[in-house]
C-alpha cells in the first residue's frame, strides 16, 4: 500500500498533503483512489506511470506503507470483514 503525498498543488484541484491511496499488485499494476472529490479510482501500468502523470516534477511523492501503518489517525493494512445481506 502507498499514499500519494503532494507538497504543492500545481493544478489547483487536489490540494496538498495526502491526496490518494493505492496498492501495487504483484505484476506491478497500480490501483489508486483519490481522497478528494470526486473520489475517482484509476489503474496504471506501474508506479512509475503514476509519478510520470501525477508527480509534477517531484512535488508529489509516493510514501510506501508497512502493515498496520497509522497515518493521520487512519490505520492502513488492517483487514476488515464486512457482511452484506442480499435481498430477494
Amino acid at each position: 500500500m502507498f499514499l500519494l503525498v503532494r507538497s504543492e498543488d500545481v493544478s489547483g484541484v487536489s490540494g496538498t498533503g495526502i491526496v490518494a491511496e493505492g496498492v501495487e499488485f504483484s505484476d506491478g499494476t497500480v490501483a489508486m483512489r483519490w481522497l478528494r472529490h470526486p473520489f475517482s479510482v484509476a489503474f496504471y501500468g506501474s508506479i512509475q506511470d503514476v509519478l510520470a502523470i501525477h508527480g509534477h516534477g517531484g512535488k508529489t511523492r509516493v510514501k510506501w506503507l508497512h502493515e498496520n501503518h497509522y497515518e493521520q489517525g487512519v490505520r492502513y493494512g488492517q483487514e476488515k470483514t464486512r457482511m452484506a445481506r442480499l435481498s430477494d
